[in-house]
């Protein structure tokens, strides 16, 4: 296993273990810090994505920035974004599961190399792979597992929630459970935690 992100990202640039390389413009690694506590975990890169190289850029990224900036987390100070798979599938289709086994090892690393103590699973997609087979969004949304001394969560997508707004709600609520979950068992992701 690669020791560090960048080495594991370069790595990941040169994979061309399943056929979604051959359409990609970009891989999309991952961003944010190489010390997060918090990781968010989504299921794949879409048209925005791909074209910049960053996961969460488009609309739905817009979306996930507000919900982050509510509870006082940002890409670029205090948590790390990946997906499932690093490449975009054609017409943004859900990764087909031999797509994602190709790809998981990447995830694996990356989480391995970041130790990170929340996993936040957006959509159904992601915590179905990293929670449970079984997963239900609209039943299990904001319910916390521990697997490893990891906890994870699974919420809604960004992206569906500006195709359905009514689960805006239910969703705000599951950051401010992240919230209480981030001052609970964090040291370092809010400045007053530092201070400790």
């Amino acid at each position: 296993m690669e020791k560090n992100l960048e080495a594991l990202k370069q790595k990941a640039l040169a994979c061309t273990a399943c056929q979604l390389c051959q359409g990609r413009h970009n891989v999309v690694f991952g961003v944010g810090q190489p010390d997060a506590e918090v990781m968010f975990i989504g299921e794949g890169p879409g048209e925005n994505e791909d074209l910049q190289g960053e996961p969460f850029v488009g609309r739905g990224g817009q979306m996930l920035d507000r919900l982050l900036a509510v509870v006082d987390l940002d890409r670029n100070r205090n948590i790390y974004i990946a997906n499932i798979v690093k490449c975009r599938p054609p017409h943004n289709r859900d990764p087909l599961p031999q797509e994602q086994e190709c790809c998981i090892g990447y995830l694996r690393s990356q989480v391995a190399i970041i130790r990170p103590k929340i996993l936040v699973c957006l959509g159904r997609i992601a915590a179905c792979r990293i929670i449970s087979p079984d997963f239900r969004v609209t039943k299990q949304h904001g319910q916390w597992f521990v697997r490893s001394g990891v906890h994870m969560m699974g919420t809604y997508h960004p992206a569906s929630l500006l195709r359905n707004p009514r689960q805006k709600p239910e969703c705000f609520e599951d950051f401010l459970g992240l919230r209480d979950k981030i001052i609970e068992i964090c040291t370092h992701t809010y400045p007053q935690q530092q201070q400790r």
